[in-house]
């Protein structure tokens, strides 16, 4: 599996999953028009939040923004 997954939430609400199972981001950015896309530190953590995520994960195609790296603390 990835380390970048697409889930349908918003971009505090995946920080806040993450913190929940202990998955380190490595980089985190808002789609368009709605989403979330966040790349973690290794494969395993992508795919424990996937899971955790269900049917919020998107498998099709997404529209991104022009890089913009978010702090996350």
């Amino acid at each position: 599996m990835s380390r970048a997954v697409n889930i349908d939430a918003t971009v505090d609400e995946v920080v806040a999953l993450s913190a929940e199972h202990n998955a380190a981001i490595s980089a985190i950015e808002p789609l368009l028009p709605q989403g979330t896309r966040v790349v973690f530190v290794n494969a395993d953590d992508a795919a424990i939040v996937a899971r955790a995520c269900g049917a919020r994960v998107i498998t099709g195609p997404v529209t991104r923004n022009a890089w913009g790296q978010q702090r996350v603390s």
